[in-house]
């Protein structure tokens, strides 16, 4: 306790007055995104002591942002949600993590992004407490359509230890979105950040997606494509539906969400393993896409995200050789690939000690002559801020003392200035506040009321040229982004509607196909 009120008054020292407000800070210089991931493994949301720790130590290193951890496993460090309270060692109920820390945040002009592991059901060999868990009525021993946890190709319905939601089962698809929509209802929150929405890891080998094969999503592809065998985990037809299950469920959170708070920022933790080069067919090519599944860049080329967060993970020194080429090339692209958003690169302090994460955030911030920069950086994380902490090796209070003086007051290079010298705001969302565009959501339903599933929905402007397409959901679900003002017709299954679209809002549609 000792270290902790030494270190904090050294920030005090650093940070001496009062609290920023939103509008000092937004006044201060042009925007940049800067914040810390905070997992919520360990301490930093347990007690009201640590969020205002955490707080003071966000404001000392001119962050304006903190995306934090609160849902591990389908459970919440909050108290007003679909996901029942974390089993985590917080304070007695009725202490409120995201509800604390939106309080204390806010005071301080500090945004409040809530990060969800979207796919991760349950972790372990014991069930959850809490008999309200979606694990004890869907999880592995669920029976049939019940039964919500993804399999892989060999039968395994684990990964490591944890149990995954199967994206392409509609009611674990449902879930997923009103994780996130129970939080956007309850709390200020000013953005949402999607975690694990992909594939899992764990598969056969590189560029091989072995999850997915829960019978009710083997079904579906099955139904949609006239097929009765069980596709082999690289067969393009069954990689492309399962990329589109991922696909479908950011879209959704992204409308819904929209509808719901139309400033809130959606961002995502995307991956990058391996490498990535320029050339046009890259992006097909690169891990992310062919082995979790998870096509980011076509998230944001539709305007299904606003930030996206590429988790750059690399050390800055070998070994492993090609870590600081890899670093360079995802960081490329992911800036090269904004599509009129916005990208923070996400960088692994805990794998770097300080120095080395400074010359990553330098780099990842730089401004390019051929092309945009980034928009910001966020860092993991909060509770292992350098690889010495990782390693046990000091304190993470000091290695917080240590980035925060490096970034704010001297760059471990003399001759260059620090990089968050004086305090920004959070970079404007223009597709937002300003907005030329709409965007439509809906559901298509059978006359009985079933869902119509994976039933193609095309949208026709006022010349009759088809503009947007795509496929329902398992739920009838379906919608389409940035829309030029005006009118257009909804069909699907030989019925159409007729519908308006404004600037800046989502226009609800509601379908009644024949049986």
């Amino acid at each position: 306790m000792a270290r902790i009120v030494v270190v904090v008054g050294l920030l005090v020292l650093m940070t001496s007055g009062t609290a920023p407000s939103s509008a000092q800070i937004s006044q201060a210089g042009p925007g940049q995104f800067r914040a810390y991931w905070v997992d919520s493994f360990g301490p930093g949301l347990y007690t009201e002591a640590e969020i205002e720790q955490l707080v003071a130590e966000t404001r000392a290193a001119n962050f304006n942002a903190i995306v934090a951890q609160v849902a591990r496993r389908a459970d919440c460090l909050c108290n007003r949600s679909i996901m029942p309270r974390t089993e985590a060692e917080i304070d007695p109920y009725p202490y409120d993590p995201l509800q604390t820390l939106i309080d204390r945040a806010h005071a301080a002009g500090i945004e409040v992004h809530a990060w969800l592991n979207a796919g991760v059901m349950w972790a372990g060999d014991l069930p959850p407490r809490d008999p309200d868990h979606v694990f004890h009525a869907h999880g592995p021993a669920a029976a049939k359509a019940e039964n919500w946890v993804t399999r892989r190709f060999d039968g395994a319905v684990r990964g490591g230890n944890l149990y995954f939601f199967d994206p392409g089962h509609p009611a674990a698809a449902d879930y997923i979105v009103e994780m996130y929509l129970s939080i956007v209802r309850n709390y200020d929150v000013d953005g949402i950040n999607l975690d694990f929405i992909r594939y899992p890891d764990f598969n056969s080998g590189e560029n091989i997606p072995s999850w997915g094969y829960n019978p009710v999503a083997l079904a579906r592809f099955q139904a949609l494509t006239g097929r009765r065998d069980v596709p082999d985990p690289t067969d393009p037809e069954w990689m492309a539906w399962r990329r589109d299950q991922i696909t479908g469920i950011v879209r959704r959170i992204y409308l819904e969400s929209y509808a719901l708070k139309p400033l809130l920022r959606v961002s995502a933790d995307t991956i990058t393993y391996g490498t990535i080069s320029g050339d046009a067919g890259a992006w097909t090519q690169s891990r992310p896409y062919r082995e979790v599944l998870q096509d980011w860049r076509g998230w944001m080329a539709e305007g299904i995200l606003d930030l996206n967060i590429p988790m750059n993970y690399r050390r800055e020194q070998p070994p492993p050789p090609g870590q600081r080429s890899m670093f360079e090339a995802w960081n490329r692209f992911a800036t090269d690939h904004q599509h009129g958003r916005q990208v923070a690169v996400g960088t692994a302090l805990y794998l770097n000690p300080v120095e080395d994460s400074i010359a990553q955030i330098r780099q990842a911030l730089a401004h390019r002559a051929d092309g945009q920069p980034a928009a910001g950086w966020v860092g993991f994380s909060y509770r292992t801020p350098d690889t010495l902490v990782n390693q046990r090796r000091r304190s993470p209070e000091f290695a917080r003392f240590d980035l925060a003086r490096a970034l704010t007051v001297a760059d471990p290079d003399p001759n260059r200035l620090p990089l968050f010298a004086t305090t920004v705001a959070v970079p404007a969302m223009p597709w937002k506040l300003a907005a030329t565009t709409g965007h439509i959501y809906g559901t298509a339903l059978r006359a009985d009321g079933a869902a119509a599933d994976q039933v193609l929905v095309e949208l026709y402007d006022e010349a009759g040229t088809v503009v947007a397409s795509g496929r329902t959901s398992g739920r009838g679900w379906f919608g389409f982004v940035d829309l030029r003002p005006g009118g257009y017709l909804v069909t699907a299954g030989g019925v159409s509607e007729m519908i308006t679209v404004f600037a800046g809002r989502v226009v609800p549609v509601s379908l009644v196909l024949p049986r």
